[in-house]
């Protein structure tokens, strides 16, 4: 016979004081998430100290994993600048759409940094600053012009004045949301007509015939 006191001994023993089982071990996050958290906590770092001020340190600090952890993914702080950068743009576009602006265009622009808003600080404020990324932001905001260009196409005949506003239109856009995040997001669902109303203010003057 089995001496069942002793087998009540030894399954009590196995236990917790708590008499719960275990907890299970962490699950281990797979590449691809590990990137993307990385990604994230770069993002977040970048945009509050800027490329020369954040180490690799302060990143790996700030995604709660060690600077081995890092380099196993990115080599160098400049190739995740680069990554970090790269993945702001893709969620813009994903969110915006590419080739052509349409009337929903600046409510997914307002979404899109109200969702990210370090990732697009990081993409139209600080990136251009940084002597190491000016050309690829500068072709970045070209794209931009170009698309309002051919959008403005039906509106204003093409010359200087159609590229005044073409310049001007996405830089309108871009710095009436960042202002918007900057003053803590106020009526959210109002701040994609309030900004298209300033892009209407201006992009009648650079049309012909009289001007009011």
């Amino acid at each position: 016979m089995y001496n069942l006191s002793l087998v009540a001994t030894v399954q009590a023993s196995s236990q917790p004081a708590s008499g719960r089982a275990p907890a299970a071990p962490a699950r281990r996050l797979r590449r691809a998430e590990r990137r993307e958290q990385i990604l994230a906590a770069a993002t977040q770092a970048f945009a509050r100290t800027g490329f020369a001020a954040t180490s690799l340190d302060d990143i790996a600090a700030e995604a709660g994993i060690s600077r081995v952890i890092l380099y196993r993914h990115f080599e160098s702080k400049t190739d995740l600048y680069r990554a970090v950068l790269d993945r702001a743009c893709e969620r813009l576009v994903a969110a915006v759409g590419e080739g052509r602006y349409t009337p929903a265009s600046l409510d997914a622009l307002v979404e899109a940094a109200a969702a990210d808003p370090a990732g697009f600080r990081l993409l139209f404020q600080h990136a251009a600053r940084e002597p190491e990324f000016r050309e690829e932001m500068d072709q970045f905001r070209a794209s931009m012009v170009e698309i309002a260009h051919r959008q403005l196409a039906d509106t204003i005949p093409d010359g200087p004045w159609a590229s005044w506003a073409a310049h001007l239109a996405p830089t309108v856009a871009v710095e009436a949301v960042i202002a918007w995040l900057d003053v803590g997001q106020p009526d959210r669902d109002q701040a994609p007509a309030k900004i298209r109303r300033a892009l209407a203010g201006f992009i009648p003057i650079a049309g012909p015939g009289p001007q009011p």
